[in-house]
């Protein structure tokens, strides 16, 4: 049993945040996560979050995995007082941390996330899981490249992936061929990262920052969808100031998110 601080860790709020769909909630103060071949639990006590793993697990795996190490706290500080709405914002969300996730399950995740709420993303990836992931026991795995290949067109349709499984089944024969080595695109730089997701059949400026920001950690990556359009529009008159947060404006993008899906009281991605 390895434990979390809550301090600046928030559970609900990361599973609530738009970037992870594998952190279901089992019970209130317990939720089960899948996530790189593995599966953890974790239950929460009075001052942290305990996870049912070994201590090597927890530091080989999950303290990455949460981004355990990261100072949020001097991310929120560069938000200067007269920005009240992120200054809000960052209030509102704080305990959020940007995960570590895994490039291929965030490729395929959120090439199905386009015109989807957040609840029929989550149905979506769990069938997809369900019907074509290797069992973890009490889950599935996020199924393999090969796995997907085998599914066809036909299964991807019948797990509700609709005109994007056309785009799955084309990225998945990417990475099969080695035409796109996820691997390899670590080693890129930030702009020529997105170039290489966005050459890849569906995927577009948003689907290749968020990618780039939950799948390679570039927090300096600033999707932006219906949320933070309007957001921006409607508290910056069109233009975010990201030079004020250069190399992390991502951090702010989730707490932008996180609040104004909370302020507008809706769930959609």
């Amino acid at each position: 049993m390895e434990f979390i601080p809550k301090q600046d860790f928030n559970l609900e709020k990361i599973a609530d945040s738009g970037q992870c769909f594998r952190l279901n909630q089992l019970e209130p103060g317990r939720f089960r996560l899948a996530a790189r071949d593995r599966c953890v639990e974790l239950t929460e006590r009075t001052d942290a979050w305990a996870l049912d793993c070994s201590a090597a697990e927890f530091n080989a795996l999950w303290r990455s995995y949460f981004d355990l190490d990261e100072n949020y706290a001097a991310f929120r500080a560069a938000v200067p007082k007269k920005d009240m709405y992120l200054a809000a914002a960052t209030e509102f969300g704080m305990g959020i941390r940007i995960l570590r996730q895994d490039p291929w399950e965030m490729l395929v995740t959120f090439i199905i996330s386009q015109r989807k709420n957040i609840p029929a993303i989550r149905a979506c990836v769990e069938t997809l899981c369900t019907r074509y992931g290797k069992s973890l026991g009490s889950e599935y795995a996020f199924p393999s490249p090969a796995a997907l290949s085998g599914a066809g067109e036909e299964g991807l349709h019948a797990c509700a992936l609709g005109y994007r499984a056309g785009y799955v089944l084309a990225a998945t024969r990417l990475v099969q061929t080695g035409a796109l080595d996820l691997e390899a695109l670590a080693s890129l730089g930030d702009g020529e990262l997105m170039e290489a997701l966005m050459a890849v059949p569906g995927v577009g400026v948003k689907v290749a920052n968020c990618v780039s920001l939950f799948g390679y950690h570039r927090i300096a990556a600033f999707p932006r969808d219906v949320w933070i359009n309007r957001v921006v529009r409607e508290h910056y008159r069109g233009r975010f100031p990201l030079y004020r947060y250069r190399g992390f404006a991502g951090v702010m993008q989730q707490y932008l998110f996180y609040y104004a899906r909370h302020e507008g009281k809706d769930t959609k991605a």
